[in-house]
Parts: structure tokens; sequence; C-alpha cells
């Protein structure tokens, strides 16, 4: 099953039992080609298949249940789940004492009666959006495996296993696009939810003020249901929006640039079909984003707050670190208090700026990255890994900066290479974005088997 409502619809009406969607994941993660051990640095199998025996039990007694009682789903290595050490990734916190609590959103998931599968791989301590992990694994990107291709990141574990049916939806984090890099390069769909929207506690941090937490689903369908629940909300359905009239707005300003043809002819194909039902695509040059590069030149929030918590620890187990990612974190290390207070009122002044241009707009429309998966063996170089990381981050991170939501919808026709169409809304529009999303998955996004 691809969908969350169709496992729920299918559980209600008894064609399928929990313990059967358990063990067609588990089946999933043992088989697929050494992918599962690489997609998940732990595996629930005994807790999710007793888990899921109960709730058959409860539900063939007409017990009430919770709407997703039996759901399987996967959560990113950065989550606290009681009993387990959450690691992020990284051999440096393997030695750490286990969590005590879940972590809200895992909480959050359990009243809801998703069963939590495992816990994915992702870069190490989310700090790169190629989703490249020396210590655990790469998992490879479901398309093209013969040529093994990068998954994106940093919750490449979550795209991974969303993509070959190992759960039914993957909860990741988002800081500089690491839920719609994955998304777009795997062909699913990624929510960037606005920061602070849903709780962070019991989640290991990379940068508190651009951290976002987010679902990784095949359909937006999934992502809305998935959302509500981890933002607390009661209503998890929406409904779509009217695609005539919708003004979407086209940044001329560094989103554009070097697009691959994939990339270029999938998003021209959408525009114009979008355009076709209606949309009114408007070429807005945002300005803006060419302050980007200048004020996060040191490194901006995530290096300087990565390397406040890490700061201790590199002292200690420095050379258990990725060194790719240590070098990014040690970039903090060089930005003074004066730095650090400038890029607050840059920031600060820069969201002003493009709330007043783009407030006649009902979102943003761009290629999520400009390219597709790149192979993972042509990262072994060390100028072709920083360049092409800086590229994946391009797009997606300047939602982060600019404090929006958004959410990357498959694009590509079907065999081609993944390509992700990012739509951009408003400081907590969340749900209403979600509505155009389906609406525009509906047009646009290849057939879900």
């Amino acid at each position: 099953m691809k969908s969350i409502k169709q496992a729920q619809d299918a559980l209600l009406a008894g064609k399928v039992n929990s313990q059967a969607l358990v063990e067609q994941c588990l089946d999933a993660i043992d088989t697929d080609g050494g992918q599962g051990s690489r997609a998940f640095t732990k595996v629930h199998k005994i807790k999710a298949l007793a888990q899921a025996e109960l709730i058959d039990i409860a539900r063939n007694k007409n017990l009430d249940l919770a709407p997703y009682a039996g759901i399987p789903v996967s959560v990113k290595d950065l989550f606290d789940i009681a009993g387990d050490v959450t690691t992020a990734g990284s051999r440096v916190l393997s030695e750490e004492t286990p969590a005590k609590k879940d972590a809200v959103v895992v909480e959050r998931l359990k009243q809801a009666g998703f069963i939590i599968i495992g816990r994915t791989n992702m870069t190490e301590f989310a700090y790169s959006g190629l989703g490249i992990n020396p210590h655990n694994g790469t998992p490879l990107n479901p398309y093209d495996r013969a040529t093994g291709r990068i998954p994106g990141g940093s919750s490449s574990g979550a795209a991974v296993a969303q993509t070959d049916n190992m759960a039914l939806a993957g909860i990741g984090t988002d800081t500089g696009g690491s839920c719609r890099i994955p998304a777009a390069l795997c062909g699913i769909v990624g929510l960037k939810s606005t920061a602070n929207r849903i709780p962070s506690e019991g989640t290991l941090p990379l940068s508190g003020s651009l951290d976002s937490i987010g679902p990784l689903t095949n359909t937006v369908e999934c992502c809305a249901i998935v959302d509500a629940v981890l933002a607390g909300r009661n209503e998890t359905d929406i409904e779509p929006v009217s695609l005539k009239d919708m003004r979407l707005a086209v940044p001329q300003s560094i989103v554009l640039n070097d697009m691959d043809t994939h990339v270029a002819k999938a998003f021209e194909n959408a525009l114009q079909t979008l355009s076709s039902h209606g949309a009114v695509i408007i070429e807005e040059l945002l300005a803006q984003l060419l302050e980007l590069p200048v004020v996060n030149a040191k490194g901006g929030f995530a290096a300087a707050e990565a390397y406040a918590w890490h700061h201790k620890l590199m002292t200690h187990h420095g050379e258990l670190y990725d060194p790719r990612v240590i070098s990014r974190i040690l970039k903090g290390r060089d930005q003074s208090a004066l730095d650090y207070i400038e890029l607050l009122q840059a920031r600060e002044r820069i969201i002003k700026s493009v709330a007043m241009s783009t407030s006649r707009y009902d979102a943003l429309i761009y290629p999520t990255v400009p390219t597709i998966a790149p192979p993972l063996v042509e990262f072994s170089d060390d100028e072709f890994y920083q360049s092409n990381n800086l590229l994946m981050l391009r797009n997606p991170s300047t939602v982060n900066f600019l404090d929006r939501c958004a959410i990357s919808i498959p694009i590509h026709n079907k065999g081609e290479a993944p390509v992700g169409l990012s739509l951009v809304g408003k400081h907590g529009d969340d749900r209403n974005l979600l509505s155009l999303a389906l609406s525009a998955e509906g047009v646009l996004s290849p057939q879900i088997n």
C-alpha cells in the first residue's frame, strides 16, 4: 500500500491487519538489496510486531482505537525514543545513555496509533544536503540503483525507506532542505513546516533558528495527515483548491541558475500545465535572495549554533566525526558576537522585505533542487562534494532563512529521473499550502501505483 488513507481504509474494512502491514515493511527492509540496513540505524522488529498483534486483537474485539492504529512509520535518528540511544547518524553519541522518554513528535505519533518501525539513517548530525554517511553507509537512491546515486539529505534514510515501502511515512527534520531535498531526489513528497509550529522537545538540534520538523510521504494527502498529527491538530483532512487564478511567483534570482536539462524540462512542463489549469504564473525578480550568500558567508546560523552545541563534544571526540561535517561545524568558531547579531538583524530585515514583495502571491514556485541525483562515486572528490552540497542546499535553504513553509512534490514523468517542484507559502500558512499542493499534485505528479 502506498498511502496512509489506503492502509487506514483497509484496516477498518478488515482487508488487512496491522501485523501484515508491519511484516510487509520488515520484508522490504530485509530483502531490498542491502538498502534496508543502510536506510535504518535501528529496526524495532520485535516491538513493532508485538504492538501490531495487540492492535489486531483490540480491533477484532471492536475496541476503540486511535485513528491510525497499526500503520507503520519511520523516524529520523534525531528524535528521542524511550529506551533508544539517539545517535544522529554518528559514532560520537553511540555510548550515550538511552533516552528516558519519547520526543514530543514521537509521543504524538504513538497517540495517533502509528507504529514506529525503526530509526532512519541520516547525514551525521544533519549537516549536509547530500545524505552521505561514512559511518553507517549511504542508502542508495531508489532511482537508477545500477549507477548508485545519492539519496539527498540529511533525511536520507527516511526518503529511501519511504520510497522502497519500508514504512508508510517518514518523519524528518529540515534546517536547509533536509526533508525536501531527499524527497525531490527520490521522487516523493517532503514538507518543511513553519519553524516552531511543531514542538522540537526531544529532538537533537542543528540550528535552533532554522530547524523544523516535517514528514516525507508518497502523497500530499499523507503529508497533511502526518503534519496534523505532529502539530497537534484534530483535523487531518485537507481540501483541494481551484488552481484558476492562483498567483504563483517564479523568483528570477538565484533559484533558476544551474538547472540541468532534466530539471529545466520538468519545471517548464510544470509551469505550462499549471497555467493550462488557470494558474497565473508571474516572474518576480526577488532580488533579496541575492543577499543570502553574502549574509551567510561565514556559515550563517547553522555553523554558529551547531558549533555552540558541539564544541565540547569535538574537544573530546573530534576524531570520531565525519571530517566533512566537522569542517562545516568549525566555521562557527570563527563567527564573533557582532557577526551573529548582524546576521539576526539582516534576517529580520530580509524577511520583512520579502513579505512585502510577495504579499500579492498565493505561493512562490521553483525547482526544489537544480539537478537530479548525482552518482555517489563522484563525491570521493572533496571539491565536488563541497560544490554539490552547496548547490543542493541553495534553493531550499532560502525558505528556512525566510521562516516560511514549503513542500516539494514530484513532477517528473514516470520512469524518468525524479525532479521536485517547491511550493513556498507564507509564515504559518502551512495548511493552506498543503491544499494548494494537493491541487497541484493532481495535475503534475507521476501516477502513484
